[in-house]
């Protein structure tokens, strides 16, 4: 308790000495604009901390071993485990820390924290051997090998990992690194032709788009650094040839790319470090002077695979990633909410599917260029470039400037298809232009107005197919999602080259069986007005016959952006769940979904999510268009609000009915709507001339 009185305060001292103070104030007022001040790091020490003993959960069986190496600078060791302690949302983890012979206090500081490993050496052995030494004692699945000058900070750990599930490549991955006055110092190393590394991005602001997404690098520091401990076993550690420091992090990064895997820089782990504590700075005294040593050793060892890179500082921009060979860019009307509604998952699904046929993938929100603390992060921790204010001015800026770079040029959905393919046409002269339709703006409002008699809403879907088909005549090609909208082109636009794309989708494990579900589900984004009728259409025609069929029956209502007048109709037997973040509990208990759409357009979300789950669905005709779905197989089609009811308590009440249609849907998805078939679709998009496009008849047969 003693050290933890004692050295708190310290340990602040030294932050406000390097800067810390200055980093918060010049991150949230001058880095990062307000939209993004969620995006500030997190690091926080109360002084409340003070009367609490630094503690840690003791993990017999750890995923994650956090190696930290230390000789001596005892208040760093302890800021760094403090800010472990604070920042690290994943709970199954052990810290291994390895003491070099420190000659300060850091033995009797390292005492007084439980549940944490010490290894001390009985003589200085090094950074290297110090590391090796944790590594071996380490039990994790994955190593975390970490330097003790640093803090880190809120999601760090998580961050790392993520990167390890959603590349299935990934052999070794670093984080983002931040002086502690707030300037980048780090965004992934380069090495040059002649063994000179680059910490790219050096002193500018971190919070640039070129430093925020992940990708494929030359190697990352080791001051933070992930690895599988298998891999780390195999490829031999740190290599001792380069004791006792200095080039030992670049050298295993060439090893793990050489044993085929690729080195990952991952900003959503975001670092300070206080460069320099260890070692100095000076090159020509002490541990620093091997950073010249090794600079030779290194470049005797890699010096045929470095032939292949550039010389030094030749062209950084593209150096960074000198494995890119094809680029797209997706222009949407704003940041993607996968879990918000149906056309941001089909398109954040699509930007991961572009990535699996070798894309570099940059995105921009072209209605308001925002960041988003959460969905942009998302998408940027998934390795997609993300443009926004205040580091860009506008989408045709943006095509002037750097369109040549594109080989994919994918607009979505008509109105920002119209306002930027012209720009698009003029700067992006190596690109396949390309028009996502998302659906048929015009098919939807056409049936919305003839199902509400509505004269000037006619009028209007009569303007926005003119807009459509202006606008697909533009394109190379024109996406739509079901060969019901490509037989309706064949009919008014039989001149307009276009390909299905349709929803991408993967199965999910179905943990509950039919007798352990109840209820039946509506799930839908209530921007989208074809949701909103359908909740009416369904709680005044359809749910009192329900009801007095079946009183038991609950409907839970799921979705974001819900509207007053159906809040309205909450009851003991109308569940109003609004926007809920994480859906799998809820599939996973509900016995069926519906989808009583009476108009509509494209392929419904709503019907492929809940089949991925295995949740039997009941549609009305226009929700179940174009997705090759038949009656009684794959699900439960009835337009009357009777006939409706009484198919519901069909499924609801025959367990071999609802266990055949949970199989068939899932394979519907598997047939017609997974990764795979996207992939391919795409790939076949992208592969033929795109001015000589595909007939209507191969788009539908494909």
């Amino acid at each position: 308790m003693i050290y933890l009185l004692k050295y708190f305060p310290i340990a602040i001292s030294i932050l406000k000495t390097q800067g810390l103070n200055a980093l918060f104030k010049r991150i949230t007022k001058k880095l990062f604009p307000p939209s993004q001040k969620e995006h500030t790091p997190a690091i926080r020490y109360s002084v409340a901390s003070r009367h609490h003993h630094l503690r840690f959960q003791e993990n017999t069986d750890p995923e994650i071993s956090i190696v930290i190496p230390v000789y001596n600078k005892s208040l760093y060791t302890f800021t760094c485990l403090k800010s472990i302690q604070e920042a690290s949302d994943s709970s199954v983890y052990e810290i291994i820390v390895v003491d070099d012979a420190s000659s300060d206090d850091t033995v009797q500081m390292l005492g007084d924290i439980t549940g944490i490993t010490v290894i001390r050496n009985a003589e200085n052995k090094g950074f290297i051997q110090s590391s090796n030494t944790g590594a071996k004692a380490a039990k994790g699945r994955y190593i975390v090998l970490l330097n003790n000058d640093t803090i880190v900070t809120r999601g760090w750990l998580d961050a790392l990992m993520h990167t390890f599930r959603h590349f299935p490549d990934a052999g070794l991955v670093g984080a983002k690194l931040i002086y502690p006055d707030g300037r980048l110092q780090e965004a992934g190393g380069v090495v040059w032709q002649d063994a000179s590394a680059w910490n790219y991005g050096r002193y500018d602001n971190p919070d640039k788009p070129e430093y925020s997404y992940c990708r494929a690098v030359d190697y990352c520091s080791g001051a933070c650094l992930m690895i599988r401990r298998q891999d780390l076993i195999a490829l031999g550690s740190f290599d001792e040839y380069y004791s006792p420091a200095y080039y030992e992090d670049t050298d295993l990064a060439f090893r793990v790319r050489k044993a085929g895997k690729k080195v990952y820089y991952q900003p959503g782990a975001l670092i300070v470090h206080f460069e320099g504590v260890s070692s100095g700075t000076d090159v020509s005294k002490g541990t620093k002077q091997y950073q010249v040593v090794n600079h030779k050793k290194f470049f005797a060892r890699w010096q045929d695979t470095l032939k292949l890179h550039r010389s030094n500082g030749d062209n950084p921009q593209l150096e960074k990633e000198r494995n890119v060979k094809k680029r797209a860019l997706i222009i949407d009307a704003l940041v993607l909410k996968p879990d918000n509604d149906s056309g941001s998952l089909r398109m954040f699904n699509l930007l991961g599917v572009f990535q699996n046929l070798g894309y570099k993938v940059s995105f921009i929100a072209a209605n308001d260029l925002t960041y988003h603390p959460v969905y942009t992060r998302q998408m940027q921790m998934n390795g997609v470039e993300c443009f926004y204010q205040p580091y860009l001015e506008s989408v045709s800026e943006h095509l002037k400037f750097h369109g040549h770079l594109y080989d994919v040029v994918l607009l979505s959905r008509v109105n920002i298809a119209e306002k930027h393919i012209d720009a698009a046409r003029k700067y992006c002269m190596n690109a396949t232009i390309l028009f996502d339709t998302v659906d048929l703006h015009f098919l939807r409002e056409q049936r919305q107005a003839e199902i509400n008699q509505d004269k000037l809403l006619l009028a209007t879907a009569r303007m926005r197919k003119q807009q459509e088909l202006t606008t697909a005549r533009k394109a190379d090609k024109t996406l739509l999602v079901s060969p019901v909208e490509i037989e309706l082109f064949k009919q008014v636009a039989p001149d307009v080259p276009v390909a299905l794309l349709s929803n991408i989708h993967k199965n999910q494990e179905t943990i509950s069986g039919y007798q352990d579900r109840k209820d039946i589900l509506f799930i839908g984004g209530f921007e989208h007005l074809p949701n909103v009728d359908a909740m009416e259409f369904f709680i005044k025609e359809i749910f009192p016959t329900l009801h007095a069929l079946k009183p038991d029956i609950r409907l839970l209502i799921v979705g974001s952006h819900l509207p007053e007048k159906i809040a309205a109709y909450a009851s003991s037997h109308i569940i109003i769940k609004g926007f809920v973040p994480d859906i799998k509990p809820v599939f996973d208990h509900i016995r069926l979904s519906i989808a009583p759409l009476r108009y509509g357009a494209g392929v419904k979300g709503k019907i492929n999510t809940s089949m991925t789950y295995g949740v039997p669905v009941i549609a009305t005709s226009v929700a179940a268009e174009g997705m090759k779905l038949e009656h009684g197989r794959d699900i439960l089609i009835a337009d009357e609000p009777e006939e409706f009811a009484r198919q519901i308590i069909r499924a609801y009440d025959d367990e071999q009915l609802w266990t055949s249609l949970s199989n068939a849907g899932k394979a519907n998805i598997e047939e017609h709507f997974s990764f795979s078939v996207a992939e391919r679709q795409l790939n076949d998009i992208l592969t033929n001339h795109p001015n000589l496009g595909e007939t209507v008849d191969q788009a539908i047969s494909a």
